[in-house]
């Protein structure tokens, strides 16, 4: 990972590479408080991966990065340009494919591709036909749009998104509906981009994907941001699962609860996926210090309690994403 960690609500003054700054952002929509205030940014060159659970204040804010809605007070700033002050100069760096991309289904992809470039200045046939090539459309280009699968027409939206050579490209569930097939092909073309130099910030709801994806995340709740950093250092401030299994059960579990820095979870209260606890239904799950591990099998040891297995089980983005919202449902 490439970007150092930042606490919520916090940058710092050495910004100068940041395509997009979002500096405490409210929102209110009827009196009422949506964005409560969203501080964060997203670098050159990195996928930053937006998380938060139904009614969060995902899809408000995304509307507020592309000029849709202006944010109540706070500062957007993409490449620079101050987007409430200069929203053209601003949004001539993003590209942007909010929800399903909307594609003529009548007409071929390159007429699909030629109806937009219209819009944009300095968009010609090379450029259609470059963008075509980057989301490997140029085989089908010349079909017609009705006849592409799914995975298809979101390349084609993506060419959409690249037609005007754009810095940063907001993605907005990009994943729904694809097959896993159409996932991986995503995940890879987006690393593609990053490594070309875009940025892209990706709202989704498919945790694992974004644990394979971003390069950073950050965590929305109730509108407030939580959390932004690289999945591995927010997963490392997290306890890891341990589970034990002992030949005298009881007398392990009287051993691990006498430790003050380890912590015995009940089966319904672990967010340990299923599959990895298949063949340790009898174990002990603890939360707890990985490290701790080889000093506590010595005490088991000298105490006379056998030991079967020891497991250690990283946490994963979902388990965290869960303990932060408090098991709020995503989406």
């Amino acid at each position: 990972m490439r970007h150092a960690r930042r606490e919520s609500g916090q940058l710092d003054d050495q910004d100068s590479d940041s395509v997009l700054s979002v500096r405490n952002v409210k929102k209110q929509i009827g009196g009422k408080p949506i964005i409560k205030d969203i501080t964060f940014e997203v670098r050159a060159g990195e996928i930053f991966g937006f998380l938060g659970p139904n009614g969060a204040g995902k899809t408000t804010t995304i509307r507020m990065l592309v000029d849709l809605i202006k944010p109540t007070s706070g500062e957007i700033m993409i490449c620079g340009e101050d987007i409430s002050r200069h929203p053209e100069a601003a949004m001539r760096h993003v590209g942007c494919i909010v929800e399903n991309p909307e594609a003529y289904p009548y007409l071929t992809g390159w007429e699909n591709l030629e109806h937009f470039a219209r819009m944009q200045s300095g968009v010609d046939h090379a450029r259609i036909r470059e963008v075509a090539a980057i989301v490997g459309l140029d085989a089908r280009i010349h079909d017609k749009v009705k006849t592409y699968s799914l995975g298809m027409r979101q390349r084609l939206g993506i060419a959409q998104a690249l037609l005007g050579r754009p810095k940063l490209l907001i993605l907005d569930e990009p994943t729904n509906g694809l097959d896993p097939k159409g996932i991986k092909e995503l995940r890879e073309f987006v690393r593609m981009l990053a490594n070309q130099g875009m940025s892209l910030f990706i709202s989704s709801h498919l945790l694992s994907e974004i644990q394979l994806m971003c390069d950073r995340v950050a965590i929305i709740s109730q509108g407030k941001v939580l959390a932004v950093g690289t999945v591995d250092e927010l997963i490392h401030g997290s306890d890891n699962y341990v589970v034990w299994q002992f030949e005298q059960q009881e007398a392990g579990r009287r051993l691990l609860a006498g430790e003050s820095d380890v912590v015995l979870v009940l089966e319904q209260e672990h967010r340990i996926d299923e599959s990895l606890l298949a063949g340790m239904r009898e174990g002990l799950i603890t939360a707890m210090n990985p490290e701790r591990i080889s000093s506590l099998v010595e005490k088991a040891v000298l105490a006379g309690i056998g030991i079967v297995s020891v497991h250690s089980i990283a946490p994963t983005l979902e388990q965290l994403f869960l303990r932060m919202t408090e098991g709020e449902s995503i989406g």
